[in-house]
């Protein structure tokens, strides 16, 4: 892992994957209460069909990227906002940014799946600490092993 101090902005650079976390600074105090509002929205709904049809059945609604909805379309306003100046009305970048931002809850998805199963199949054998453990390993590693196919797929 790699810290890098650029001015204003940190970025943490792992595997060459970058976090800005200047972003957040540029977020409108709305915004948050959008993001929260809908990953709040989403885990009420997974609650409820816990309730309904049973803990399995509502588990799989919360491995959905609450917050995603919201992001996404945050990313592309925010992109589409930063070209009014120039008076660029090609809307592509922010779909681009989007999609990109799609790309990585995809990713995510998949390792959280991998994550549930190591928790489903190891919990009642093992200790809780030990199975967190290797749940998180099992996310990571899939999660990155994925990212990197694809990758040198795009490449």
């Amino acid at each position: 892992m790699r810290l890098g101090n650029m001015g204003d902005r940190v970025a943490v650079n792992i595997l060459n994957v970058t976090s800005d976390l200047s972003a957040l600074a540029k977020m409108k105090w709305y915004e948050y209460v959008v993001v929260f509002l809908s990953g709040g929205t989403i885990t009420v709904i997974a609650g409820l069909l816990a309730k309904e049809f049973g803990p399995a059945f509502g588990g799989l609604f919360l491995a959905f990227p609450a917050i995603f909805p919201a992001s996404a379309t945050l990313i592309e306003k925010h992109e589409r906002e930063n070209k009014q100046p120039a008076e660029i009305t090609n809307n592509d970048r922010g779909r681009e940014a989007a999609a990109l931002d799609a790309r990585g809850a995809e990713i995510g998805s998949i390792g959280l799946v991998c994550f549930a199963f190591v928790v489903w199949k190891l919990l009642p054998a093992w200790n809780a600490g030990l199975v967190f453990c290797a749940a998180l390993g099992a996310w990571f590693l899939v999660s990155t092993v994925i990212w990197s196919v694809s990758e040198s797929y795009r490449r």
